[in-house]
């Protein structure tokens, strides 16, 4: 009985030979069969397909990847110009839809108000047309710039806590308070040449 087992098991063990064998020798007759067909195309034939591989890959190699690092016209920052008197200020822009329309009043000419003071800490007047407001509880600094009621521009050379919409903040202070004064200023706002 043990003899009939090992015997079916030889028989076995021989046909899985034979079939490897069959499946290495078809390999084998296909790859010997690719390479005799293309080594019968002709010389013009194998240099354009050659040349059709090679384009396709440069084409994979310099398609434009995109540029993270890059900024959309929306990413970047947005900064005005304060001209006070003869003083110039830099102001760096806050991203909101009241900057936004405020941005697009200057696109079209600058922007000039006479300012009041109001309380010792701060410059306000009229801006003339309402800006969508989306006031929040703040706490002002120096250099600060916001928008009160939807229609006053107010700065700050002082501090205060109030319901405002931040518009942007002055980059540097240096002669802010001296350009500011004790009375009433005339303020022209700008979009910052480039």
């Amino acid at each position: 009985m043990i003899f009939k087992f090992l015997q079916i098991l030889s028989c076995m063990a021989a046909i899985i030979l034979f079939l490897s064998g069959c499946t290495n020798s078809s390999l084998s007759k296909t790859n010997l069969q690719t390479k005799n067909e293309s080594s019968s195309l002709g010389d013009e034939d194998l240099s354009a397909s050659t040349n059709d591989a090679d384009l396709s890959n440069t084409q994979q190699m310099n398609v434009p990847q995109p540029d993270t690092n890059s900024d959309t016209e929306e990413d970047m920052v947005k900064k005005m110009t304060l001209q006070i008197g003869n003083s110039s200020f830099t102001a760096t822009l806050e991203n909101n839809p009241a900057v936004d329309a405020f941005v697009e009043m200057m696109n079209n000419s600058p922007i000039i108000i006479q300012m009041n003071d109001y309380s010792g800490f701060e410059k306000v007047g009229s801006l003339g047309t309402n800006l969508p407001a989306d006031d929040k509880q703040t706490t002002t600094h120096a250099g600060d710039i916001v928008l009160y009621n939807g229609n006053q521009i107010v700065i700050f050379y002082g501090s205060n806590a109030w319901s405002y919409t931040r518009l942007g903040k002055i980059d540097d202070l240096s002669g802010w308070e001296d350009a500011l004064g004790n009375g009433d200023i005339t303020v022209t706002f700008s979009l910052e040449s480039k």
